[in-house]
């Protein structure tokens, strides 16, 4: 078995960002993600309501690059406007052909 050195990007945004956020990943050069439901308090405070919607975590394993990528354009698109965090770590995965 062979281990292959990538990066796991983790964003925590606003549920009404989903389609955007796939949309953009896989347009800079995501295979595939995971979406599952988050909550929790940061520099915005705790969501007031579920009207306001629900958070979501997305996460992508990707080259070293398209994390790059990935970080920059959140960074230009999202972090000034909207509650959006991002973070990134070393992942070692089995069929790393699957990710890049």
């Amino acid at each position: 078995m062979t281990l292959v050195s990538l990066k796991l990007v983790t964003i925590i945004a606003e549920g009404f960002l989903e389609e955007r956020l796939v949309r953009d990943i896989k347009k800079l050069g995501a295979k595939g993600y995971t979406i599952t439901s988050a909550r929790g308090e940061g520099s915005r405070g705790v969501r007031a309501s579920e009207w306001e919607g629900s958070n979501i975590r997305l996460e992508t394993v990707v080259s070293p690059m398209v994390a790059e990528k990935i970080l920059n354009h959140l960074a230009e698109v999202y972090f000034a406007n909207y509650a959006v965090i991002a973070f990134v770590e070393n992942v070692e995965v089995v069929r790393g052909d699957k990710y890049t």
